[in-house]
This record gives structure tokens, sequence and C-alpha cells, in this order.
């Protein structure tokens, strides 16, 4: 398996990771998840008012998040020919509010980097927390992908904060995912392009 990535920074605080170690977290979470067709990943890096912008035109949902993840194929779409590169998506992080997020809960913005990079991969591989038992699945797998990623120097990073979206349960379109976060709320609308393409950058 062979990943592409394309990032685009148009964020005044910079990410906690470099490029490098993206693609490295990336590839990992193809890898761990059995993921063998070369996929192509965008990652954009932008600021709270951007991230407001794109959080509420793709959920609906005022205010910034820590990341959005907006799907636009899986690696076993009937669709593709074999060896054809799926184009799995787009991850969005918002610098300032992971910095944020990490002062108010006590871990690290590469940490919490760590985890919403693994979060946002596996909503674009289809998990999702619109409903408990998804929840608690995504949540487990997304706490072993980032200890075996870090070879277990990180522990559990609080992955558990699905549940402080009480109202994105019943979510409408599961191609638009968003943060897991304490302060989010609302249900994601339906999106057509991700925000990435229609503006020439991908994430």
């Amino acid at each position: 398996m062979v990943l592409s990535l394309v990032c685009a920074d148009r964020s005044p605080v910079p990410l906690a990771l470099s490029e490098a170690d993206v693609l490295e977290l990336a590839t990992f979470v193809l890898a761990a998840e059995g993921v063998e067709r070369p996929c192509e990943l965008s990652v954009s890096v932008v600021g709270d008012d951007e991230m407001a912008r794109l959080n509420g035109e793709l959920r609906g949902v005022d205010g910034p998040t820590d990341v959005l993840s907006v799907e636009l194929e899986r690696p076993g779409d009937a669709d593709l020919a074999p060896g054809e590169p799926c184009c799995l998506g787009d991850v969005v992080l918002d610098p300032a509010h992971i910095r944020d997020q990490a002062r108010r809960l006590g871990t690290t913005e590469a940490d919490e980097t760590r985890l919403l990079i693994v979060h946002g991969m596996l909503h674009l591989l289809g998990y999702d927390h619109v409903r408990e038992e998804d929840a608690l699945i995504m949540e487990a797998r997304e706490d072993e992908l980032v200890a075996e990623a870090t070879r277990g120097a990180l522990p559990h990073v609080a992955t558990t904060r699905h549940g402080g979206e009480g109202s994105a349960r019943g979510t409408v379109d599961p191609k638009v995912q968003g943060t897991l976060g304490p302060d989010s709320a609302g249900a994601p609308a339906p999106f057509a392009e991700p925000p990435s393409v229609r503006e020439g950058a991908e994430r």
C-alpha cells in the first residue's frame, strides 16, 4: 500500500506534527486497517475562522472545531478498478483549537494531533460515533492504534469524548464527520464536494 499525501497549511498556528509525521501516522492507520490499495489523502491545516466557516457549511455547527473529515471514496468501493488509487478524502485540522483543547484536557498538542489524525482517518474508512455502540467501537480502535503507533509511549488520550456530542446522534450524512471534542453539537448537513477540492487545496 502506497499513500500519497497532499498538505495545505493555511493556519497562523503551526501544526504540532511535521508533514512526515502525518504521512507516517496515516500510512500506519491504513496498514493496520488492512488497506492494500494505493490511496490519496489530503490534509488541510486551517485557522479558527476557516474552520468555523467549514464547520458551519458542512455540519451546521457554529464555531471552530478540532477536526473535520470529508469522505470521498473507500478502498473497498466496487467502482474502483483493481490497483486504481482510492481518493480517501480530506482531514481538516485546526492547530489553535487543538492547542486550547490540549491545555484544557491536560494533554500535549502533539498527542492531541496524533489522536485527531487517527480519528479523522478512521472516519474516512467508515467508522463513526453517531450511535453509542459505534462510538465504543471507534474509541477502542483509536486507543489501540494510538498505542501501537507510539509503541505504548502515549497512554489513553481521553478518546471517550464522542459521548459529548449528544445531539450529533442521528447524523444524516455519514460522508461528513466532525469533532470528537467535548464542546461540539449538531448534525452534519449533506455536502457534495470537499472544501479542499473546491478551494483547490487538498488537505
